[in-house]
Order: C-alpha cells, then sequence, then structure tokens
C-alpha cells in the first residue's frame, strides 16, 4: 500500500511538473495547485464526510461505490 501511494504520488508531481514545463506561468502553477487540492477533497469527502457524518452505516469500497451511492439516494 505504501509502494501504491508513493507511486501515485510520483506520477501526480510528474504529471505537474510537466503541465508546468509546458507554460511556466504563476497562472499555471496555481491552477494546477487548486486542481491538486480540490480533488483531495473530494476524496476527503467521498470517504470520510459520507462514511462519519452523513450516513455512519454505509461503508465504501471505492469511487464508484460513492457515485452509486449518491445516484440511488435521490
Amino acid at each position: 500500500m505504501y509502494l501504491k501511494a508513493a507511486l501515485f504520488f510520483v506520477m501526480g508531481l510528474t504529471c505537474a511538473i510537466a503541465l508546468f514545463v509546458q507554460n511556466p506561468t504563476p497562472t499555471t502553477a496555481l491552477t494546477i495547485t487548486v486542481a491538486i487540492w480540490s480533488f483531495c477533497r473530494l476524496y476527503y469527502f467521498a470517504f470520510y464526510v459520507i462514511e462519519k457524518y452523513i450516513d455512519p452505516s454505509f461503508k465504501f469500497a471505492r469511487l464508484h461505490s460513492v457515485l452509486l451511492y449518491l445516484l440511488r439516494r435521490r
């Protein structure tokens, strides 16, 4: 699991650097930063907030199960 986390970190960092090298502006750097932060918050919401605060009885296994849960609730 630690190796998987490290590989995700390396992939994300490599992609962010590649985007910034193609267009090295402060706007690009800010956009990359906000995108990464937003996806981290979405992941936190999907696996922590829903499970701990919205519906403690439901356990999510992956993002697909979160989407199905949200669609079925409506």
